[in-house]
């Protein structure tokens, strides 16, 4: 497709863009009408909302409109499954600059219906906006499924803490990116499309997960939500998750401790989950800690002692790792 944002026209764009979409059979009415309708079989629905700021959450020179997409479904959707939710439906609010080429949003669009296809939903609907700054704005939404939402508050002392999906992946990756460099190629890919673990959201659940969250600010971080909300003491044990070989070799290349990226890098969206001691978990869940006893200042602990390493990410703190 030839020629701008601005020279293809509103309508003209969201033609464009729509008719790039798939559906599901969960959706009932999709884009081109006042709204949109989505079957809620449970009669519940888990929603989530997420926004990423062109300059904030992703360059242009790092990644292609289509990687944007990928990223932007992957991290809505993986919230959905982290209550124990299938996901269902994606709305889509863009503003993009009147000069942007027309094919930005188009690949956008490819990614973020790809992505919706990986999880097993759609894009139903949107808005789109002119505007300086590239700002994908995402609602996310799933259903339980007869099952009970799994939240943050849920853990109790003896639990063991597992988790399933890549850590410190993108972490990685963006430190790669940030020195100029475009390999180990699939740490890059990690930071450019994460890869969430969809499946294991309702797995855990149907397991008998006691707390749930994805890990996007980082597992130290998002763990730390787990213990705030259920009042409980964390620890977990450096040990238990494998670290990589070549990210030990990116670490030694940029003079960072990998284990640093895999307790506070976010935004691989693996899923963290409490668990009973006695619940059986499959293998591809690996367990790293235990929820301790109550405690009057809930917290993490790395191997019986707080992290006092910089990391994780706070939007209004510029802390990152």
């Amino acid at each position: 497709m030839k020629g701008t944002v601005g020279e293809l026209g509103e309508f003209g764009l969201i033609r464009e863009l729509t008719s790039r979409l798939t559906t599901t059979p969960a959706v009932r009415i999709g884009p081109g009408d006042d709204a949109a309708v989505v079957a809620a079989p449970d009669r519940r629905v888990v929603a989530s909302t997420d926004i990423l700021l062109e300059g904030r959450h992703f360059r242009r020179d790092w990644s292609t409109a289509y990687d944007v997409g990928r990223k932007a479904a992957a991290q809505n959707l993986a919230d959905i499954a982290a209550m124990g939710a299938v996901p269902t439906a994606l709305l889509l609010g863009l503003i993009v600059p009147a000069q942007l080429p027309a094919t930005w949003p188009s690949e956008l669009m490819d990614g973020l219906r790809d992505e919706c296809q990986v999880a097993g939903a759609a894009v139903v609907g949107g808005d789109l906006v002119r505007g300086e700054t590239i700002t994908v704005a995402i609602t996310a939404l799933g259903d339980l499924r007869g099952q009970e939402p799994v939240t943050r508050a849920g853990a109790r002392p003896g639990d063991v803490v597992a988790v399933t999906g890549w850590l410190g992946w993108s972490a990685a990756g963006h430190a790669v990116l940030s020195r100029g460099f475009r390999s180990p190629r699939a740490f890059v890919e990690a930071h450019r499309r994460p890869e969430p673990p969809y499946h294991a959201g309702p797995a855990a659940a149907a397991l008998g997960a006691t707390a749930m969250t994805d890990i996007s600010d980082g597992l130290i971080a998002d763990l730390g939500h787990i213990a705030e909300a259920s009042k409980v003491r964390i620890d977990i044990r450096s040990g238990a998750v494998d670290v990589p070989s070549q990210m030990n070799d990116i670490g030694q290349a940029v003079g960072v401790d990998p284990l640093q990226w895999v307790l506070t890098g976010g935004e691989d969206h693996a899923i963290v989950a409490t668990f009973p001691p006695e619940a059986k978990l499959p293998a591809r869940w690996t367990v790293m800690g235990e929820v301790q006893n109550l405690s009057a200042l809930p917290q993490v602990t790395v191997d019986g002692a707080p992290w006092t390493r910089k990391g994780g990410w706070d939007h209004f703190g510029d802390i990152e790792s």
